[in-house]
């Protein structure tokens, strides 16, 4: 078993005590209900991620791995909570450190739990390829878009420009899908799921879900897939 009940009761207590004597208190807690399930389900997806998305990848380390660190960066922020009440694994695509390239994300908290899978707002370069593809062959986007098994899983979410992107017109025929600024789509996973012994093959399943817009990005921005 990955995630359990203590693993949220530990998210619901530190949402409530976001602080860094409590955390310390606590840390123990936090090694043992949420870092040690979240490494575990990374060496258990590995394998099988591999055979399905091999430029996907998921490592266990605690230095640069999948899962992210619980330590919330406030210096540009209003809210100077030090700790993240969730947890967050990122299955990054081998091309992602030297580009904003698509990925998957897994995201495990008490209000909601889901898997995204795309590029969340990537950088101008990389936006500006995608447009591009999406201008130049909007008949293989609307397939990725309207594919019926990523319908069946994931919704496109994301922000979008209020006008329509710099050498793009108003009246452009794909001019919805222009004005995104995020090329994600997001796949709602219950509580029940997550503490699953089936995890794995939950996540599996949505990541061959979403290889239709996985691979038209990834297309778009040169990468393999």
């Amino acid at each position: 078993m990955y995630f359990t009940q203590s693993t949220f009761d530990f998210l619901d207590e530190l949402t409530a005590n976001n602080n860094r004597d409590w955390f310390a208190a606590n840390k123990d807690r936090y090694t043992d209900d949420v870092q040690t399930p979240g490494r575990r389900l990374i060496d258990a997806v590995a394998g099988p991620l591999r055979r399905v998305a091999p430029f996907l990848v998921a490592s266990s380390s605690k230095s640069g791995g999948s899962m992210t660190r619980i330590y919330r960066d406030t210096r540009f922020s209003k809210d100077k909570t030090p700790y993240k009440n969730y947890v967050g694994i990122q299955f990054r695509h081998d091309a992602g450190k030297d580009i904003h390239a698509p990925g998957l994300y897994v995201h495990v908290a008490t209000d909601e739990c889901f898997i995204g899978a795309g590029c969340w707002q990537p950088e101008p370069s990389v936006l500006a390829k995608i447009r591009a593809r999406i201008d130049g062959d909007a008949k293989a986007w609307k397939r990725a878009r309207d594919d019926k098994k990523l319908a069946a899983s994931f919704t496109l979410w994301g922000e979008q420009l209020k006008t329509s992107p710099r050498d793009y017109p108003k009246d452009h025929p794909m001019i919805d899908d222009l004005r995104r600024k995020d090329f994600i789509g997001l796949s709602p996973v219950t509580r029940k799921q997550m503490m699953s012994d089936d995890l794995v093959a939950v996540i599996i399943e949505r990541v061959k879900a979403s290889r239709p817009l996985m691979r038209f990005l990834c297309d778009a921005i040169g990468v393999p897939y």
